[in-house]
């Protein structure tokens, strides 16, 4: 068994090896991934700028849209990202991201078709599996083609493309809503209005964009890090086996495999969350229910998942759940994306309502100054984790509890100013800060795993924002603001009240990093893991 302190010594040995090169091929991969997540997030957040129009044409209220948004969309992004996460693990990585591209790019284009809340909820849940391999396979993808000491960088850039994403989802759908409205007052072919053809026109180009990545080569894993590993001769069984652990009712034919008691405890704890959900429902309104009956799916789910891989992989058990630094680490960004997914979502719809711009200027304004925000937020928060990693292995959390701390005071400023201008500037500044945020903790997720755990390290840390921070930021915004008369001021700063147990988390994520990390390899073959 190797001790902390000789892993620590073979770390230090390792950062004194010559740097790795890096190849013009690396970038150019990188290239199109981001391409591939801008892409991702325009699919994602041009439900931003249409939702006023939404609204109206479907009669739903702000926490319809924030359940929308966040919610019908969040819950399935997680729960297919852990078994396609197990996928990127075992499998053809590209492949698998081509496919998912194909897959959630027709299915924005088939909301466009949508006539009433629950057929776009339908639409959006299909957005969400399809998008679930995006990331797994990416952040896998970049670990084999970038060297540990530019990684942070790396995630940072391919990240950006959530937010140029963002940015460019506001500017195209303003603008093809409104060019649609004024071409066709009446509705144009097949009855479409504005939000309906923006829905159609920004989903269709990604089957293009999926024959492209096709084309990627796909590295050898772990090879970059000297620790070469293979993928499983047989994928999709194991995926198969998978979605018996994770996608409920088949988690109970999972449960039942591992033995009465096993089930009998799965259908207790299924229990309890369904009348948790429907005490929820009860206590915040009957209107609510959808919203906890979905989070309560998604977390029965996750502990259904979480059960099974203890049984049947204890290493990567421990190394993810059993790890307090990976899971603080997680959830304390999980905080980070609560307050940041409410404010960027709902930033168009308040300015709209506020002060009543016009779509295409806001796509201009709050799109191009976002996407330019995160942009710069992200890469310059990636670059600074990368230095502060080579003081020491938690050194990239201080960025991430940067991002959790800075974005406060213009958020409050951005939501109570009577100036368009002001609340611009605001939400600019707050915007760099808060997605500085993401490289280190998501570089910091992938260093507290082996290089065969990565893709399902990837899923477990995109549930924190997902189930922790887009189900719930964007929902709680918007219930806050229905319950008090539409006021979206009140209802994206109600949700800077998490910020104290991000600090918490991340607090303890900077203290138990270091010692994780240097007894990495010794409590994965404490575990079982032959390495």
């Amino acid at each position: 068994m190797t001790e902390p302190s000789t892993a620590a010594e073979n770390s230090g040995a390792a950062q004194n090896q010559p740097p790795q090169e890096v190849s013009a091929y690396s970038w150019y991969v990188l290239g199109i991934l981001v391409l591939v997540y801008i892409l991702n997030f325009v699919d994602r957040q041009i439900l931003s700028i249409l939702a006023n129009d939404i609204k109206r044409d479907l009669s739903l209220t702000d926490a319809d849209l924030g359940f929308l948004y966040g919610t019908a969309f969040a819950v399935f992004y997680s729960l297919f990202g852990i078994p396609l996460g197990r996928l990127a693990d075992s499998w053809h990585r590209v492949r698998l991201m081509s496919i998912g591209l194909a897959v959630w790019s027709v299915m924005t284009a088939v909301s466009g078709f949508s006539k009433t809340g629950a057929q776009l909820t339908v639409a959006r849940i299909g957005v969400g599996v399809g998008e679930a391999t995006a990331s797994p396979a990416a952040y896998s993808l970049i670990s084999d083609y970038f060297p540990q000491r530019l990684r942070a960088t790396a995630l940072a850039i391919y990240s950006s493309g959530l937010f140029l994403g963002g940015g460019l989802s506001l500017f195209m759908g303003g603008y093809i809503l409104e060019a649609w409205n004024a071409a066709y007052p009446l509705g144009g072919p097949l009855g479409l209005v504005g939000w309906q053809a923006a829905f159609m026109a920004v989903g269709l180009p990604g089957v293009l964009l999926a024959l492209w990545v096709m084309t990627i080569r796909e590295p050898l894993r772990g090879a970059i890090d000297g620790k070469p590993t293979y993928g499983s001769p047989q994928p999709f069984k194991g995926f198969a086996a998978e979605l018996l652990n994770v996608i409920p009712p088949l988690t109970l034919i999972g449960a039942a495999r591992r033995g009465p008691g096993v089930l009998a405890l799965n259908l207790i704890v299924a229990s309890a969350i369904a009348l948790i959900a429907y005490g929820l429902s009860l206590l915040l309104g009957r209107s609510t229910l959808q919203q906890w009956v979905f989070l309560g799916v998604g977390i029965y789910a996750v502990y259904s998942w979480a059960s099974a891989l203890k049984a049947q992989d204890l290493p990567t058990f421990r190394l993810i759940w059993g790890t307090p630094a990976f899971l603080c680490t997680t959830l304390g960004y999980g905080m980070v994306a609560f307050v940041s997914y409410a404010s960027s979502y709902w930033g168009a719809p308040y300015a709209e309502r506020v002060f009543g711009i016009a779509k295409a200027d806001l796509g201009f304004t709050i799109g191009g100054t976002g996407a330019l925000a995160g942009f710069l937020g992200v890469i310059i928060g990636g670059r600074v984790a990368d230095a502060l990693y080579a003081r020491g292995p938690a050194g990239r959390l201080y960025v991430t509890l940067f991002g959790l701390l800075a974005p406060i005071a213009p958020l409050i400023g951005a939501y109570t100013t009577d100036s368009f201008t002001a609340f611009v500037i605001y939400s600019f500044i707050a915007h760099i800060m808060s997605s500085s945020a993401l490289g280190g903790a998501a570089a910091t997720s992938q260093l507290l795993v082996l290089p065969r755990m990565r893709g399902t390290a990837t899923a477990t840390f995109f549930l924190a924002t997902t189930l922790v921070g887009l189900a719930l930021g964007p929902f709680m915004a918007g219930y806050v603001s229905a319950s008090s008369g539409d006021d979206l001021s009140t209802g994206v700063l109600s949700t800077l009240v998490t910020v104290p147990i991000g600090f918490v988390l991340l607090f303890v994520a900077i203290k138990t990093v270091p010692a994780a990390q240097a007894s990495l390899e010794s409590r994965a073959r404490t575990a079982g893991e032959v390495l």
